[in-house]
């Protein structure tokens, strides 16, 4: 463990939690910026409920070294495009600006693969439409890791991510090469990239596809042994 804080957005979803889990152990102060009252079983968390509408309001949370930034939902629990925008555009790039106004060492977030400001996909849109805005940042690190079809325990029953589960074991071999970014991942997995990327040191923006996610993985565990 350093003396380094993190901040993260998005600590309850999938990938977030996953992230939870392992960043306590990298960071000596970890504060989690939370919509909803939450609690965790880590001893170095400092966890804030806030109104994201006013997350200027706390602007001085982000004197941190790494923020990672998770946020994300789906049009189904939105109810609206409106309200799926607000989460998964407007709150991401208003805590990028004020990672960049406090100078941050690396803004790590999850997008998706496909992400498109010119896409047909409302979807992969919004997420174009979000990265095209961070790499205007004056960040002095942006770390974009765009995964294929997420995998894991979510609290929620998706219909597509259960039969990737299912079929993936049959369908990852056969996915190599160029096709290998395309394969099913695990947010354990994209969660110790996350980490791998933001501790690296590298300054700049840089852009992940899932098959990079893995090698990072692997690299942030071989870096414990």
């Amino acid at each position: 463990m350093t003396t380094d804080t993190a901040l993260v957005l998005g600590a309850t979803g999938l990938v977030g939690s996953e992230l939870m889990a392992r960043i306590y152990t990298y960071y000596k102060r970890v504060i989690v910026l939370s919509r909803r009252t939450v609690t965790m079983p880590y001893p170095n968390v400092e966890i804030h409920t806030i109104d994201f509408e006013y997350m200027d309001e706390y602007a001085a949370l982000f004197q941190v070294e790494d923020v990672f930034c998770c946020l994300g939902t789906t049009i189904k629990q939105a109810k609206s495009k409106e309200a799926f925008r607000k989460v998964d555009y407007t709150y991401p790039l208003q805590a990028a600006k004020l990672s960049a106004a406090a100078n941050v060492r690396s803004f790590t977030i999850i997008t998706a693969m496909g992400s498109s400001s010119k896409s047909a996909f409302f979807y992969s849109r919004v997420k174009g439409d979000l990265e095209t805005e961070l790499q205007a940042l004056p960040l002095h690190a942006l770390h974009i890791v765009q995964p294929s079809l997420i995998i894991g325990a979510r609290q929620e029953f998706r219909l597509g991510e259960r039969a990737a589960a299912t079929i993936s074991p049959l369908l990852s071999p056969m996915l190599r090469g160029p096709l290998a970014k395309y394969r099913p991942i695990q947010a354990s997995v994209i969660s110790e990239a996350m980490l791998y990327a933001a501790r690296s040191g590298l300054g700049g923006t840089h852009i992940y596809a899932s098959d990079q996610l893995r090698i990072m993985a692997a690299q942030l565990k071989n870096n414990n042994n």
